[in-house]
């Protein structure tokens, strides 16, 4: 039987993401997307991930920077995103 499984997605702008960044990471300033790993089972039995918080102000910019679509961009935050919630994290990051 396969476990359904759930991540929670959140959008948000630059000066949110600054405050989230700045409290749960200790760096004040916005970022792009950041993840949020919880690796634990609900009262449903569903199995929660986590969250991923993308900053549409960042992926907006990074679009016009890269001739992506705001779709595509988000796309690629998320999958970011999923990626740190695997496992999978930047070369000196503090996971």
């Amino acid at each position: 039987m396969k476990t359904k499984s759930f991540v929670n997605l959140y959008f948000t702008d630059d000066k949110e993401m600054q405050g989230i960044n700045k409290k749960y990471r200790g760096k004040d300033y916005p970022t792009d997307v950041l993840s949020f790993s919880y690796d634990e089972e609900v009262p449903d039995g569903k199995f929660y991930v986590g969250d991923i918080v993308v900053n549409l102000d960042a992926a907006k910019r990074q679009a016009l920077e890269n001739s992506l679509t705001l779709e595509e961009e988000v796309s690629k935050l998320v999958a970011h995103g999923m990626l740190h919630l695997q496992g999978v994290h930047h070369e000196g990051d503090d996971h």
